[in-house]
Formats: C-alpha cells, structure tokens, sequence
C-alpha cells in the first residue's frame, strides 16, 4: 500500500502528465516564443518533423526539456550526500518506519506546494525544483522502506513479495490518473488551474493510502551490530564499512555499480518518456493520459507475473532479459521514428513491460545478498550508487538534445547508459549459494 500511496507523484508528477503536460510544455514559453510555434491551421509545430526542429518554439521546448533534466542532477547530489547516511543512522536507531512516515508527509507536501506554480517562465524553476526536492525526500524514504523488504518477507518468497509491492505501485498509478482525468477536462486541459488541482490531489492521495502501511506494519528493531554515531561521524562509519564491502563481499559492491547506471537510465525512461512523447512525437493531451494509463497498466503486470519469474529462474537472469528488452527498445523508437506515434506506442508499451520487472528483480537481488542488520545500510549506499550516476542520463539527454538540436534524439542517450548498464552486470560475478 505504500507503493500505492506513493505512485501518483511518480506517475502523474513526475512522468505523465505535471511534468510532460505542464512544466515542460508551452505554457512556459515565452509569450513571442509560444505564438512563434501556431502554424496557419491553429495547430502547434511538432518537433519530431525536420522542417521545425530548429525552431525557436522547438527549440524553447527542447530547454524546458534540458533544464528539467539539470534540476534531476540537483536532486541527485542531495541523494548522495544523504541517503547512506539515513540509512546507517535508520539500521543503528530502529527509526526505518519513521524515515518512511516522515518522507512521506513531505512529498505530500511538497506536492501541495505545487499548487502554487504558475503558467509563466519565472516559475519555471520554482516547480522544477520543488519535483526534485520531493522526489529526493520520496528516495529517503525509498532507503528505509527497501530496508523493511526483509522483514517483512522471507528467502523463498522475496521476490514476490518484491514484484507484488512495485506491482501494486503501477497499479496505483492508473486509478491515480483516471482520478485526476475528470479534473483535467473538467478545468480544461489547457489552463494552469487543472494541473494545480491534480497536485492537490495527489498529495492527499499519498497521505490517505499510506495510512494501512502506517498502522500495521511495526518499526523495524535497532541491531546491535550497527553503531549509534552522530550524523556527521556517521561518514567515517560510512566509508569505512564502503572497504569493508569490498573486501568481504565485492559481488555486492560491483553489483550496485553495475546497477546505478542501467537504474539511471530506468530513471532517465520515467524522467524524458512522457516528454519525448508529448514535445517530441507530438502526442495530445489524450493520448498522453492514454499511454500513461496503458503504460502503467502493463508495467503492474509484467512486475506482478516476473516477481514468481523471479523466485523461479534468480533475480539475475530476469534482469538481464528485461535489460535486453529496454535496450532494443529504447533504440527502435528512434531508428523507426518516421512511422509516426504507432512507433512510440508498441515500443513504449514494451519499455514499460521491461522497467518494473527490472526495478523488482534488482531489489530482490541486494536482499538476498545483504545479511539483515545491514539492510538499511546497503538500501542506503544502493540509493547513493543509484545517484552517484545520476548525471549519466541527464547528461546524455543533454548532450544529444544540444548535438543534434532535436528533443528525439536524447532516446539515443538513454539507450546508451541502458546499454552500459547490462555489460557491466554481465560482468559481475556473483556467490552461487544465495540464489541470484
């Protein structure tokens, strides 16, 4: 339930329709920008065509784009410098339930303040930021909650229990959107109003569902091996169980690697996929709100059906196959670009059968490695790994948006990491007794 809870501001914020609908879109722009962009017919310019790509209405939209991507490298910083540590200090005091109950109440809140983000250029940055502090607070909590995965599940059944909670979580997703639908007509799709409401929404969302998690689940116990220490000694403690890492388990250590940059480039897909769609391929409101329900649908789905995949066959080996996936997908949207949206509709639906697959098996997998009084721990430097990349699919996004002058090309970039990602785990080596 608290993937239920918490999934709107993942799904209708960050991805389908606050960011890509709103934030990113031509309400931005400025005035003479955005009236550059009418075509005689009354419609807008679609930046995927050639003849508009260098435009300054496409280009105005390929920034909004850019900048997004630079205040994701912002909220990555912040998850490394803390993220860790919480999760040291979480595993030493027995306060993961709490970490999770506080971030919680913060990205409600922090979705309220999204309320007040208006259609003009000057509070561009103001929303920006205020997603990406929210999403750095909804990561602390993530450490916590990942570190409860144990407790709550044993050896033989984690990865269901893994694929069941990121299942319902895209689940939650689509009745969110369908909740927020009647609103966005209602308003009108085109004034500030609507997309001000759904944040509205979605923060009591999160606060209400989250409420059986609060109630029923038990603070997890302080164990006795992990040092109770000041915030900043909890650095020193920090660094020092890093070498400890990789000089008794390095199979763990290389697997978080590996694993922040294919989960950085599973990070790039929500953060730009909605945009490409929306800025790039030229999607309606409709249709994007359409793929956001399909796409979520299909996600909770393959997750629920690979977490039994995944106690069957080993989280390894299904994370390797959903790996493959996204990466030919990621490179057919762009090679089959000028079929049109049909393209972004079969190879998107199938990005999405492959992400929370991918997302589960890899929490599975760090589970069954890590014995559990350092769960919240390792939950916390596989957040900070998670982010030490986190430049990477920005950056990429980035750099191909400015080489090429096209918001199509940046699926080039996500392609890439996705692509580095999967080498690097095919070169992990790991125990064969712990079922991975």
């Amino acid at each position: 339930m608290w993937d239920w809870a918490l999934q709107p501001f993942n799904t209708v914020i960050l991805t389908f329709v606050w960011i890509a609908l709103y934030l990113t879109s031509r309400m931005f722009l400025d005035p003479q920008v955005r009236e550059s962009g009418l075509l005689a017919d009354g419609s807008y310019m679609n930046c995927n065509s050639d003849e508009f790509m260098a435009s300054d209405y496409c280009q105005g939209l390929t920034d909004l784009s850019e900048w997004w991507g630079w205040a994701n490298f912002a909220a990555g910083i912040l998850i490394l410098i803390l993220a860790p540590v919480l999760g040291q200090q979480a595993d030493a005091r027995g306060s993961k339930k709490k970490w999770v109950v506080g971030s919680t109440i913060a990205v409600a809140l922090f979705q309220f303040a999204l309320f007040f983000v208006d259609a003009d250029p000057k509070h561009f940055w103001f929303g920006a930021f205020a997603v990406a502090i929210g999403s750095v607070v909804n990561e602390i909590g993530n450490v916590s909650y990942y570190a409860m995965l144990s407790e709550v599940s044993t050896p033989k059944n984690v990865g269901r229990v893994s694929g069941l909670g990121w299942g319902m979580g895209y689940l939650g997703g689509v009745v969110a959107l369908i909740a927020c639908i009647p609103v966005l007509f209602l308003v009108g799709q085109d004034e500030p109003l609507s997309f001000k409401l759904v944040a509205v929404i979605c923060g009591v969302w999160t606060i209400v569902f989250a409420i059986p998690m609060f109630r029923n689940v038990p603070e997890s116990p302080a164990y006795d091996t992990s040092q109770r220490v000041g915030f900043l000694r909890s650095y020193v403690v920090l660094a020092k169980n890093i070498a400890a890492l990789f000089r008794t388990n390095r199979p763990t250590f290389w697997f978080m690697l590996a694993a922040a940059v294919y989960r950085d480039g599973l990070a790039g897909v929500f953060a730009f996929g909605a945009v490409l769609a929306a800025q790039g391929f030229g999607f309606s409101f409709i249709e994007v709100i359409v793929f956001g329900l399909a796409a979520n649908l299909v996600a909770g789905v393959s997750t629920l059906l690979a977490g039994r995949l995944d106690d069957a066959i080993g989280p390894r080996r299904l994370i390797v196959v959903a790996l493959v996936g996204l990466v030919v997908m990621a490179f057919a949207v762009f090679l089959l670009k000028d079929l049109g949206t049909i393209v972004f509709w079969i190879c998107g639906l199938l990005l999405c059968a492959f992400v929370g697959p991918t997302q589960a098996a890899s929490r599975s997998l760090l589970t069954r490695l890590t014995p559990p009084s350092q769960q919240g721990e390792i939950f916390g430097l596989y957040a900070t790994t998670g982010r030490v990349a986190s430049f990477l699919s920005p950056l990429a996004w980035s750099l191909f948006l400015a080489w090429f002058g096209g918001i199509i090309y940046g699926v080039l970039g996500i392609g890439l990491v996705l692509a580095i990602g999967l080498v690097l785990l095919l070169l992990v080596r790991f125990p064969k007794d712990v079922g991975v």
